[in-house]
């Protein structure tokens, strides 16, 4: 596959280079000003992209969104479309997508700063829940964006201060047009989306043995008519072999409301395996937008509408979109312009994440092969809408043992959640004269947010609410308020100082206050009267409500300076200074300043062939601060004089973290910008990082916090575009993409050697190790020769283990994408391949699924065994069978290998978009109200052309945050989403 894609790459170019050649005469009249384009860089303000210094990518409205399916969230829809940008997007419903600039520059993860026409929004989470509530990037409207620039590196971060450590998403907003005769324009847009499962990404079941752990053996005497009982309790698929002779008591032999209820059924494999539990996601998305516009103000008004269901029966998502925005010149010098947007949204029915109470890890772990989820949802129906589980605790107990009716579990224990968005800005400018101009702007973004868990009597006792004891019934309530204000005042210049040299810039400064209001209760000891979900109705007194209560304040200052001679060379300097309340007095200052430099030198190189030629270079150092309270330690009052102490031990003595990075990079554009490319190079360091630390518990902490660890990144990004083709009827573009960061963890905290970031089954852990690269996987490992075969035990025939090793990196080799875009008259068709290659995963799935006999594979060693390859201790070839095969666990599986065995290669290649469409002719609408008309066929995920892991797809996480990236546990099945949109303007 390799070979093929360099081929096809080279063969695309080539064509290109020739094709252009001959037609750039006759075709072409693009000037180098619209080669070079303009691009809104920090704070909203618009650049000429040929004197920018650092590396920046733009991407267009229709290139975001013109041909996909509508994700509901923004960052998704990025995915393999910038050099340097890794998208991890997951299944969860109404889930997260996390964005990741240039790799982990920090201990703590880190994601790039969102900023709208200029002012930051909050993209933060939820967190602490089994539940993804999604990332706050998924209230933007899609249908309200113009643009998307990505500022990758420092330099270009550099004026957002503290939260630019990490790059930043620049997201510019439609503004009005309207129609030539000034009367209003309106849009009218629709859509229709299906979701059908990729089977490739969910479990292939055996379909040889069913319920049980020991082989042949059945856990109870035979019953009436001297069958036997199914292995109820077992939560595995290790027994009995199927017999459609034999005649088996059943869980569905005890259901009143069966056709088996009182009788033995056959042996046999179920016909409705959990695969069919699914429901048809199908979205819908209605948008109607009004617009007016003329020389001297322009409104855009739109509302947008999305009802949505999920793959999980009982889930649903309502968001409804409400935005404005407005510009006025009120004289030659004075404009203002004015912009809200408000989002609502309540969703219903979130799917589980995690190891525990997950029905789809029981799915992939746990199950019993001949149990049918048809009977479960009849059973679940016919009998009260009570759980009546198919793991029985014997044929005496219904009581479940482990597992609850998936159907009760979705109907009774669903978790609803409501939000409420409003980001809003207002801006005014005063052009004092043609070389001095003021503007002062004030934007407001508010979050609120109430989430409702619910757990119904009769449920499996569970982990639930605030004191997180076992408890089989239970409510639980948060509410989330995040609000942010920003006010900056700037003043911009620019003054010619002689023909041929200018300067040019802003200073000013930004004050920016932020509130986090969070209040969490539940209940205790389950619910007095079932099925009343609210506080009141606790059995036990409630705990105090646990109250989060954080205000804080930065307060900044920066200046720019961009000096230009003769359209050629550019040189740009920026220095901001920031003051954070969370930091200690003799600390909470910090600057950093950038400096970078551009040369254009297609000015010295004139050849018809050569449209643009640009080299470039910067340096820049950026800061970040901290969270609240952590410089002295708070308790939280558990009532009665009771407090609770905290993990970690604060510091007093805290420093800003800081990074700093040096980049170089060149573009060009040739035969008027029928082929071109742009290259950057870099490095970044990021030392004094405020991390958690392990320390004795004889301190009465389990970590402390302090300024510690470097990491190191360097990396190469490739942008290449292309046009081989092009004629009066028919152009075929081409978008390349690549991208690849390596990283290494410097050093920690004095003689640390690893920082542990996260814990996953079976004792496997994500770390930052000294000498490795950031997110590294560790547990057991084979024992290897000096050969490097892997060692086996003669006496048990399973491999011997080498325990704390590095298993495996979360980190990729190289991320891209290709897009191509074909358009003839009035039809276009395109498709993105997105492509991720290496990283790791690993799968409990496939750990436990192994050794309870779930997967196909599994079947094949029932019988014989299988001997493991590689050699014993005397360096003889292996002939042991391993274990017993006729046990559950004793073959393969978390028990007997190590958890490198379950460690995946995560690379994939996906057909991520494709899109058909059509564009009504103009002759046609000529007679109508109707200016365009354009209905299109999109998809998304279409195919997932390669991957490693088994059964799963490999860029599903387990939600947001680093935590969620390293292991693949009880996710969803990838869907492949197929829609119609339809477009109509007036």
């Amino acid at each position: 596959m390799k070979k093929l894609t360099a081929g096809v790459l080279v063969l695309v170019l080539s064509s290109s280079v020739a094709i252009a050649q001959a037609q750039q005469k006759k075709n072409d009249t693009i000037d180098t000003k619209e080669i070079e384009g303009v691009v809104v860089t920090a704070l909203g303000i618009k650049r000429e992209k040929k004197s920018l210094g650092y590396a920046s990518e733009e991407v267009k409205a229709e290139a975001l969104v013109g041909g996909t399916t509508n994700t509901g969230n923004v960052a998704s829809l990025l995915s393999g479309k910038v050099a340097g940008l890794q998208v991890n997007t997951n299944n969860n419903f109404g889930g997260s997508a996390n964005l990741l600039i240039r790799g982990y520059k920090s201990l703590s993860g880190g994601s790039p700063l969102i900023v709208i026409d200029g002012s930051p929004v909050n993209n933060n989470s939820v967190t602490g829940s089994i539940f993804d509530y999604g990332n706050f990037l998924s209230d933007i409207n899609q249908e309200d964006i113009e643009s998307v620039n990505v500022l990758k590196g420092a330099a270009a971060s550099a004026l957002y201060g503290e939260r630019g450590s990490d790059g930043v998403i620049l997201i510019v907003t439609k503004s009005g047009r309207g129609k030539d005769d000034g009367s209003w324009g309106v849009t009218l847009s629709s859509g229709i989306t299906a979701g059908f499962i990729d089977k490739s990404t969910f479990p292939k079941y055996q379909t040889k043995y069913g319920a049980g752990y020991g082989g042949e053996s059945w856990n109870e005497d035979p019953g009436p008519g001297g069958y036997n009982y199914a292995n109820f309790a077992d939560d595995a698929s290790y027994g009995p072999a199927f017999n459609p002779n034999q005649l088996v008591y059943q869980w569905d032999s005890y259901d009143p409301s069966s056709p088996n209820y009182g009788k033995a059924t056959p042996w046999v494999a179920a016909k409705n395996g959990p695969i069919k539990f699914f429901e048809t996601p199908i979205t819908y998305v209605n948008t109607i937008t009004i617009e007016k516009g003329n020389k001297t103000s322009n409104l855009s008004l739109s509302y947008s509408n999305m009802l949505s269901n999920g793959l999980m029966p009982n889930s649903e998502l309502r968001k409804n979109t409400i935005s404005a925005k407005f510009n006025h010149d009120f004289t030659d010098k004075l404009h203002a312009s004015v912009f809200t947007t408000l989002t609502l949204q309540d969703t219903k029915g979130r799917n589980e994440t995690g190891y525990s109470d997950n029905i789809i890890s029981g799915f992939r772990q746990w199950w019993q092969t001949n149990v049918d989820v048809a009977s479960l949802r009849n059973a679940y129906v016919n009998n009260g809408f009570g759980n009546f589980s198919w793991n029985r605790s014997s044929s005496e107990d219904g009581t479940p043992q482990y597992w609850n009716n998936p159907y009760f579990q979705r109907y009774q224990n669903y978790q609803t959640d409501n939000r409420t968005r409003v980001f809003s800005y207002a801006q005014l400018k005063y052009d004092v004269s043609k070389n001095f101009g003021l503007t002062g702007k004030l934007s407001y973004d508010d979050l609120q947010m109430v989430v409702e868990e619910r757990l119904m009597n009769g449920s499996i006792p569970q982990l639930f609410g605030a004191s997180q004891l076992n408890t089989s019934s239970g409510y639980a309530r948060t509410n989330v308020k995040n609000t942010e204000i920003n006010f900056d005042l700037f003043a911009n210049y620019k003054f010619d100082v002689t023909p041929d040299f200018n300067i040019s810039g802003i200073v000013g400064g930004n004050v920016r206050r932020n509130l986090v209001d969070n209040l969490y209760a539940s209940t205790e000891g389950g619910l007095s009267k079932p099925g009343l979900f609210a506080i009141s109705n606790s059995v036990r007194s409630i705990l105090p409500p646990d109250e989060t209560y954080q205000k804080f304040l930065t307060s900044s200052a920066y200046a720019t300076a961009s000096f230009a001679y003769k359209n050629f060379l550019f040189v740009d300097g920026t220095f901001r200074m920031d003051q954070s309340s969370n930091l200690p007095k003799d600390n909470n200052s910090y600057s950093y300043p950038s400096i970078t430099g551009a040369v254009i030198l297609s000015e010295f190189v004139k050849q018809d062939w050569l449209s643009f030629w640009k080299i470039r270079g910067n340096y820049a150092e950026v800061g970040s601060s901290t969270s609240n309270y952590r410089l002295q330690n708070t308790f939280k009052a558990r009532g009665e004089g009771l407090f609770d102490q905290p993990y970690f031990l604060a510091n007093p003595d805290l420093k800003p973290q800081r990074s700093k990075e040096v980049e170089f990079g060149m573009e060009a554009q040739f035969f008027k910008n029928r082929l071109g490319f742009d290259v950057a190079i870099y490095k970044t360091r990021t030392l004094n990082q405020i991390i958690n630390l392990p320390v004795s518990s004889a301190t009465g902490y389990r970590t402390f916090l302090v300024n510690a660890g470097q990491i190191n990144n360097k990396g190469i990004e490739v942008q290449l575009n292309g046009t081989p083709l092009k004629t009066n009827d028919f152009r075929w573009d081409i978008n390349v993409n690549w991208s690849k960061n390596e990283n290494e963890v410097i050093k920690l905290n004095g003689n640390s050697q690893n920082y542990l970031m996260a814990t996953y089954q079976n004792g496997v852990s994500l770390n930052a190790r000294v000498g490795e690269s950031f997110g590294a996987l560790v547990g057991s490992d084979y024992q290897y020769d000096a050969n490097g075969q892997k060692i086996v035990d003669p006496v048990s025939g399973n491999y011997l283990r080498n325990n704390n090793q590095v298993i495996g990196n979360i980190t990729p080799d190289w991320v891209g994408g290709v897009r191509n875009t074909f358009r003839y008259k009035e039809f276009s068709v395109s498709f993105l391949i997105d492509v991720k290659k290496g990283g790791d995963v690993y799968s409990p799935d496939m750990a436990y699924g192994t050794a309870t006999g779930l997967y196909a594979e599994t079947a094949d060693y029932r019988e014989s065994g299988i001997v493991n390859p590689g050699v014993n201790p005397n360096g003889n070839v292996n002939t042991t069978v391993a274990g017993d095969p006729t046990s559950a666990g004793s073959v393969d599986g978390y028990g007997v290998m190590p958890n490198k065995r379950f460690v995946y290669d995560a690379s994939y290649v996906k057909l991520r978009e494709a899109s058909i469409g059509y564009s009504l002719p103009k002759s046609v609408l000529a007679n109508t109200s109707i200016q365009d008309a354009k209905i299109s066929i999109v998809g998304r995920n279409l195919w997932i052309i390669h991957k490693n892991l088994p059964y799963a797809d490999p860029e599903a996480g387990t939600g947001n945050g680093l935590a969620a990236k390293g292991q693949s546990i009880g996710v969803l099945p990838t869907t492949r989403d197929i829609g119609i949109d339809i477009t109509l303007k007036f």
